[in-house]
């Protein structure tokens, strides 16, 4: 499994339509053929900061089947307008050391 990272800057005050435009941009990634899951988690200390994490069962399937497909035009027509600076992507391996979630507790 590939972790897909990104920290999303967004422009003051936008979150909300952000957020609004993420929810109708899911489907878009979903429907590429390795993707495991999506998720976009705001930042306690800074307003308008998201932190993007896509798992995926291959780095190709981002770089060259999401990227690659027309879903991924109309992902960035939904997006990228908001991104001030645009966001590094970063693809991360397996775990190096993990630690599970003790018991009765989800991770």
């Amino acid at each position: 499994m590939i972790l897909e990272t990104a920290l999303l800057a967004v422009k003051p005050g936008q979150g909300p339509a952000f957020e609004q435009a993420m929810a109708e941009a899911q489907p878009l990634i979903a429907a590429t053929p390795g993707f495991l899951g999506l998720e976009v988690r705001p930042c306690l200390e800074a307003p308008d900061r998201y932190l993007l994490l896509v798992r995926w069962d291959r780095l190709e399937d981002h770089t060259e089947g999401f990227r690659g497909s027309e879903r991924y035009a109309r992902w960035k027509a939904l997006l990228h307008r908001f991104y001030d600076p645009f966001p590094v992507v970063e693809h991360y391996g397996e775990p190096v050391v993990s630690t599970p979630a003790p018991c009765g507790r989800s991770a």
